[in-house]
């Protein structure tokens, strides 16, 4: 019926095919879809450079310091993802964390020197780690907490992530403050699911994605006293990044062209 079907990027066993009640079958005939390539881009869509063949999941995260990224890797032995590190031009890639769960979803600390991310090796939980970027030490549980991080803001206060805390609310949006009593607390509960957190580099204002209208869309509203609530997409979106100075807002169009507005 078909010679060339292709996997699900995330489970290997899982093709992309599905037959409906009529008969119409419909599938993915793209089988390269594991061989993602990280690419540098200029803002005119000009490919200025590439980082090499990384079978990544989830979107690299940059140093502060713009001289190294962490991406995670699928272990094909194991069939788990692994976090690694390497130089910005994709050279001297040494492997982070070597649990027997997956490392997935890295964040960097603002002074660059640790990196948080979710790890499912304690029953398949999404549990935040932490450890050195420079890979000394263990290994170490972020408190007591559970989802997939985000952001860390610029002054190192909070850590934002998703959890799914509530059946009725699905994924939400979750703030763990690093002062004080570091008390996690939720920003954001919808009936949708809401998740990829990004705080201004000022501090102000905080951009998400939710599926509360529907489709996914880009949103911002103040933080962290909410209100002025913007629907920044139109059409749908998802992942929103600030630019370094917070002129400028980035995020992906349903259509996977990434979107950029003052």
């Amino acid at each position: 019926m078909a010679e060339r079907v292709g996997h699900d990027p995330v489970y290997l066993q899982r093709l992309n095919v599905s037959v409906s009640d009529n008969g119409m079958l419909v599938l993915d005939s793209d089988v390269n879809r594991l061989s993602r390539q990280l690419l540098w881009l200029d803002r005119g869509g000009k490919q200025i450079g590439s980082l090499g063949d990384w079978r990544t999941n989830s979107s690299p995260s940059l140093s502060p310091d713009e001289k190294r990224f962490v991406a995670e890797r699928r272990d094909f032995q194991t069939n788990t993802w692994d976090l690694w590190l390497a130089d910005v031009s994709g050279a001297n890639a040494t492997r982070f964390t070597f649990d027997p769960g997956s490392d997935t979803f890295p964040v960097w600390s603002p002074d660059g020197s640790r990196i948080v991310w979710m790890s499912t090796r304690e029953d398949g939980r999404e549990r935040l780690y932490q450890k050195a970027a420079s890979g000394a030490g263990q290994e170490e549980p972020l408190f007591n907490v559970y989802g997939l991080p985000s952001n860390w803001s610029r002054d190192g206060r909070f850590i934002f992530y998703s959890s799914q805390s509530d059946p009725k609310t699905k994924r939400d949006v979750w703030v763990l403050p690093l002062d004080g009593e570091q008390k996690p607390f939720p920003f954001l509960q919808t009936e949708a699911y809401d998740g990829g957190a990004q705080l201004s580099p000022d501090g102000h204002w905080l951009a998400y994605a939710s599926g509360e209208s529907g489709k996914f869309e880009v949103y911002v509203q103040r933080f962290p006293t909410h209100g002025g609530i913007r629907q920044i997409s139109m059409g749908g979106g998802i992942g929103p990044h600030w630019r370094r100075d917070g002129k400028e807002l980035f995020y992906y169009a349903n259509d996977g062209k990434l979107m950029a507005l003052p």
